[in-house]
C-alpha cells in the first residue's frame, strides 16, 4: 500500500495552479477541491485552521485529484510532527530567513538517523495506522518540503538557503516582502516585483521549484511566463466576498466597495 505525493512528483515537470484556502472548514475546502485546482493551501498561519480542522480538510481533499499543501503558523518541530502524522505530505513553512532555519525544517520532516521527526506510527493516519509497509524507510520520498522566503533578510540569504539539501521548493511571500522593503501593502510595486522576479529566477536556476501567490491577472501571468512551478491564483475568502458583493450590487446601489485583493 503506497500513498504517492503527486504534487511533489509534478513539481519539476509541470506548472501547478493552486488556491489559498482560509475558510478553515472541511465543507468549503471540499468545494474548492471539487473545482479542480491542482493544489489547495490549507492555511494555519493567518486563517483559523488548527490541528483538528486541518485533519478534516485533509480528509475532505483526499477524495479528489487536488493535492493538499499545509502551512503551519510557524516552523515548529513539534507541530510539523503532528501535521505529518495526521497525513500532511506537503508543508509550506513560513518566515524562513537563514540556512540554520532551513536545515532544521529538513530535519523536522525526516526520521532519525537523518532527522528528528518523532516516531509514533501506530497512532498516525500517515501510516494508515501501521498499514503501510516500510513507512519509516520511505516516508521522506513522499514528503515535500516548501519554505517561504518573505523578507529582505531571507532574500539576502537565498543563495545559501538554495544549497540546503532536502528543500523541494521555495515560495516567495510578496506581501510580507513588500513590507520589509518599505512598501507595505504594495506587493506589485516595481521594486518589489523586481526582487520577486529575480528570486524566482535564482530559485529555478538552482534546480528548485519556485512558488508564489498572486491575485492580479497580469502579474500572475508574468510569473507563469517565468516558469514558476506552483502558483496560487486566488484566496477562497476573497473569491467568496467579491462574488457576494457583486451579486448584491446587482440589486442594491449602495455597495460600491473596492475589490478585495489578497496575497502572502
Amino acid at each position: 500500500m503506497t500513498f504517492e505525493n503527486h504534487f511533489k512528483q509534478r513539481l519539476k515537470t509541470q506548472q501547478q495552479i493552486g488556491l489559498w484556502v482560509g475558510l478553515a472548514d472541511a465543507y468549503g475546502t471540499e468545494i474548492a477541491a471539487n473545482a479542480g485546482y491542482d493544489w489547495l493551501l490549507i492555511d494555519g498561519e493567518h486563517a483559523p485552521s488548527d490541528l483538528r480542522t486541518t485533519l478534516a480538510q485533509l480528509q475532505s481533499i483526499a477524495a479528489y485529484p487536488s493535492q493538499a499543501v499545509v502551512r503551519p503558523p510557524i516552523g515548529s518541530v513539534q507541530l510539523i510532527k503532528q501535521l505529518l502524522d495526521i497525513g500532511a505530505q506537503t508543508l509550506l513553512i513560513p518566515m524562513i530567513e537563514t540556512v540554520e532555519q532551513a536545515e532544521l525544517m529538513v530535519k523536522a520532516v525526516r526520521y532519525p538517523p537523518h532527522g528528528i521527526r518523532g516516531v509514533g506510527a501506530a497512532l498516525a493516519r500517515a501510516t494508515r495506522w501501521n498499514s503501510i509497509a516500510n513507512y519509516y524507510a520511505t516516508a521522506h520520498e513522499n514528503i515535500c518540503l516548501l519554505i517561504q522566503i518573505e523578507s529582505v533578510a531571507g532574500l539576502e540569504n537565498l543563495d545559501a538557503i538554495l544549497k540546503v539539501d532536502g528543500i523541494d521548493g521555495i515560495f516567495i511571500g510578496a506581501v510580507d516582502l513588500s513590507a520589509t522593503m518599505g512598501y507595505e501593502g504594495n506587493p506589485n510595486h516595481p521594486e518589489v516585483q523586481k526582487a520577486v522576479v529575480d528570486a524566482i529566477q535564482r530559485i529555478r536556476a538552482a534546480g528548485k521549484a519556485a512558488g508564489i501567490l498572486s491575485t492580479t491577472h497580469d502579474v500572475t501571468q508574468q510569473y507563469l511566463d517565468l516558469g514558476t512551478e506552483f502558483v496560487a491564483v486566488g484566496v477562497d475568502t476573497s473569491v467568496l466576498m467579491n462574488s457576494l458583493r457583486d451579486l448584491l450590487a446587482q440589486y442594491k446601489t449602495d455597495t460600491n466597495r473596492p475589490k478585495i485583493e489578497a496575497g502572502y
